[in-house]
């Protein structure tokens, strides 16, 4: 959900021409402005031997902020386009389905929607956690079509994002054909419009869009029926590389546009949204993985962030398959017929289209041995709630309405939240002994640390070894990757952490603006500290804080390194500037770079916006700090922000910290705005070597050097090594460590790679080690381990695209053999942005 957001001024027909596709910009092509998705309804059939998932989405509209103003500008135009350009559209095919779409709903029984409407048992707990009372839903649809050829060249537009999709048929909905829909026409202000069919049905949509978030059951009843209602009219369509239009005839303006529409499609084995591998077991899967497209290859939808919607999916499979997805409820399967179960899914929090995630294997529950499971309860962290946090419960929320936990005393107080943890069956023993005891640890950590838990409940899944990163964070279910399992507790514990902490940061609070990243990544990336501090009991003050200056070091010396490797506009955290958040006329707008490969590995985002979070934590003191962060997350939860939003309430809720330093605007300028160091991060590098944790790693550093040249000057008689007593390590401590050995231009020795690999058992430790040992054994060419070296490639792939780059520019045949080969192994289930960055470094 990352990229640089360059609000663009294009209209949506000029940008689809415009756009270089040999460039790496982005677009984001929906009209949100005119016209706004406040839910989706997906019903989905997988098929795993043609890799296609097919089904229907039915979206429920408003008329955007543009239209609420008025729509007489819009009248009599296409989006503001020019006639000549109305003219150009009417020419492009628009697509009527010869294929008979409905016949897939004949496949299998549908059974009636079960979910509690007015009057109905409630079966949500007190804490506000839903079990699964919905089944699969059916769609009927007539055969009514407009008429192709009488068009107008002047009818409204409606963009939808779109990419690796084919779209079969699109139809409006007759939501007045829902029995019991009439309770949402007797409202007095609906009389006029009554009278017309049109104008009733769109009536209907905003009612039920707009119901107050205590009926969020009744709500989602009648969502599942109206997306369950015939069709009344094919709409005109066409497809271009990045969008989906739709118009209907003689209909110039949103407000007349039919608000909820069904549209029939089918993904494509190559989209990119979605990636069709097989797990650690060798057992077919297929899950979302954290595109830069997002998800417009796996659902037509409004990408923008400002589309904020809810939504519910039905998806039926093969009885040997677990569906997880975005959901507040714990889906329970229902059986279709034999060998068929079908799969439902609800949230009610409103978020970015983007945020959707799935994943569908044949994944194992991991489950605890004993009956201890959460064994950290309330009383373990509630020294931490502080008087602050039970004044802010209760108080009002600043987001759109909708079932807030931070309104319900019961979820408020609630450390742990319910968790399951999925994995493929060859890793469910590690799981077990690792990932089980962490979650409940560090969920009690975050909820100490900023209060009420968003969501209700969550997923953890160990993802496929193609998987591109070590963790991504998604509403109610967090994908890792296997290279956490290695190594003891130290790096899975400091991911889950930073993966929970998009909860509030990425996810509750989201940033309005694409280019702003850092809102999400920085904060995470310094919460996860905080966290994993907390989440370690044990652990004294001073040890956890000499750690986390350990841990500053190794970012710092990341983030020079990138800094000294990239081009300069992509170190910027807001590279629109005075422009950030602002977008065209019709809410369309390009993410600069959005496409490019090489950014997906980029970390400036999280680095320097983590840093620029740390600095304001050390002038304002670290307490004051974090209970500012509470209070900011109780105001904007549920809320899109921009930067500015978050320094403003700091400045303001510490105005003794008001000046020049710490002004909005010379923050801004110095850690937002301009590439490079900030001189106040240069000038806090310098204090990094007197951490104790760091001064033991150098007198390491300084004796494996001496341990080097007393190995070097050895005559080749066999001779008595002398003893050395070298002290244990911490992980980031021999992350450190070996990234010093690294930098000394002297070849290390034989001897010595085999006494540093047995001294600290390297081959045993985490991915964050591993990899740095892997970068030793290239750069000495230490041929009797390349085999770990192809094992990471192939094992951690999350990690292992820079270890390409080393073993080529060697220019060493064995080495560059290597690569060639591990890379043939992986290719093809390779994820598509590492496998076009490692094509590159091979070329």
């Amino acid at each position: 959900m990352t990229g640089n957001l360059q609000s663009g001024c294009l209209a949506n027909w000029s940008m689809e021409t415009m756009l270089d596709p040999a460039k790496d910009d982005l677009p984001l092509m929906a009209n949100t402005c005119h016209m706004l998705v406040k839910h989706y309804v997906l019903d989905l059939d997988v098929d795993f031997k043609s890799q296609v998932i097919e089904g229907t989405i039915v979206l429920f509209f408003e008329p955007g902020s543009k239209s609420k103003k008025g729509d007489s500008a819009l009248e009599g135009t296409c989006l503001s386009q020019s006639d000549e350009t109305c003219k150009i559209r009417a020419s492009e095919p628009c697509h009527i389905p010869v294929t008979n779409v409905s016949a897939r709903s004949s496949k299998t029984g549908y059974n009636d929607f079960a979910v509690c409407a007015k009057g109905e048992k409630d079966t949500s707990d007190k804490n506000g956690n839903h079990s699964n009372g919905e089944q699969a839903s059916g769609i009927s649809s007539s055969k009514n079509c407009c008429d192709i050829e009488n068009h107008g060249s002047e009818d409204f537009l409606l963009v939808l994002d779109c990419c690796d999709l084919s779209v079969l048929k699109v139809e409006e909905v007759d939501v007045a054909a829902v029995p019991g829909i009439e309770k949402f026409t007797r409202s007095a202000k609906l009389t006029d419009a009554s009278e017309e069919l049109r104008n009733l049905r769109n009536q209907i949509v905003h009612e039920l869009v707009t119901l107050p978030a205590d009926r969020w059951r009744e709500q989602l009843y009648y969502y599942t029926r109206c997306s369950q209602a015939p069709g009344c009219g094919e709409l005109l369509f066409s497809t271009g590389t990045w969008s989906l239009e739709i118009r209907k005839a003689e209909i110039k303006a949103p407000r007349e546009f039919p608000h909820a529409i069904r549209i029939w499609y089918k993904t494509k084995p190559q989209g990119r949204s979605v990636t069709w591998t097989t797990d650690q077991s060798s057992r077919p899967c297929v899950y979302t993985v954290g595109s830069p497209i997002n998800n417009r290859a796996l659902f037509p939808c409004q990408e923008p962030p400002v589309a904020m919607s809810t939504w519910q999916t039905t998806v039926r499979t093969p009885s040997c398959f677990v569906v997880l997805t975005s959901g507040e409820n714990t889906a329970e399967p229902a059986q279709l017929q034999e060998g068929l179960l079908s799969w439902y899914y609800y949230v009610t929090m409103p978020m970015p289209a983007s945020t959707f995630t799935i994943a569908i294997g044949s994944w194992t529950e991991v489950k605890k041995q004993s009956c201890t499971a959460d064994i950290w309860t309330n009383k373990e962290f509630s020294f931490l709630l502080s008087k602050a946090d039970l004044r802010l419960i209760g108080g009002s929320c600043g987001h759109v309405e909708y079932p807030c936990r931070f309104q319900n005393p019961a979820a408020s107080s609630q450390l742990v939240i319910p968790h399951r943890v999925f994995a493929p069956l060859c890793l469910r023993d590690r799981c077990a002994e690792i990932i089980l005891e962490l979650i409940p640890q560090c969920l009690s950590a975050a909820h100490a640390t900023l209060g009420t838990h968003p969501f209700s409940r969550l997923d953890v899944l160990i993802v496929p070894s193609n998987f591109s990163s070590l963790g991504m964070a998604s509403p109610h279910i967090i994908f890792l990757s296997q290279s956490v399992l290695t190594g003891g507790s130290h790096l899975c514990g400091t991911r889950l952490c930073h993966e929970i902490a998009h909860a509030w940061f990425g996810l509750a609070i989201g940033a309005r603006d694409w280019t702003e990243e850092w809102i999400s990544e920085g904060f995470a990336t310094y919460l996860e500290d905080v966290f994993w501090a907390v989440a370690q009991q044990q652990l004294p003050h001073d040890e956890a804080r000499e750690q986390q200056e350990l841990k500053a070091l190794l970012r710092w010396r990341r983030l020079r390194d990138e800094v000294q490797n990239s081009e300069e506009e992509l170190q910027v955290l807001r590279p629109n500037k005075e422009n950030t958040g602002e977008l065209s006329e019709s809410g369309t707008c390009t993410i600069k770079h959005g496409l490019n490969a090489e950014k997906i590995f980029m970390q400036v985002h999280y680095l320097k916006g983590y840093f620029l979070l740390r600095f304001l934590a050390r002038r304002i003191g670290d307490t004051t700090y974090l209970e500012f962060l509470r209070k900011f997350v109780q105001k904007f939860h549920g809320q899109l922000i921009l930067s500015q939003d978050f320094l403003c309430m700091l400045l303001e809720d510490i105005p003794e910290q008001k000046g020049f330093v710490l002004s909005v605007e010379n923050i801004i300028e110095t850690w937002l705005d301009t590439s490079g160091i900030p001189k106040p991060l240069l000038e806090e590098s310098r204090t990094w070597d007197h951490c104790r944790l760091v001064q033991q790693v150098n007198h390491e550093v300084t004796k494996w050097i001496q341990v080097n040249q007393r190995a070097r000057k050895r005559s080749k008689r066999k001779q008595r090594q002398d003893e050395v007593a070298f002290q244990k390590l911490l992980p980031d401590q021999l992350v450190l460590l070996l990234e010093c050995l690294l930098e000394e231009k002297t070849t290390l020795c034989l001897r010595t790679l085999q006494c540093l690999e047995k001294t600290y058992h390297l081959g045993e430790q985490d991915a964050e080690v591993r990899h740095r040992w892997c970068e030793l054994i290239i750069k000495h060419k230490y041929t009797t381990r390349y085999a770990e070296v192809e094992t990471f490639l192939r094992e951690d792939q999350a990690m292992g695209v820079y270890l390409y780059g080393e073993l080529m520019v060697n220019e060493d045949a064995k080495q560059q053999e290597l690569a060639y080969k591990c890379f043939a192994a992986t290719q093809t289930q390779m994820d598509v942005s590492s496998a076009k960055v490692v094509a590159e470094m091979l070329l």
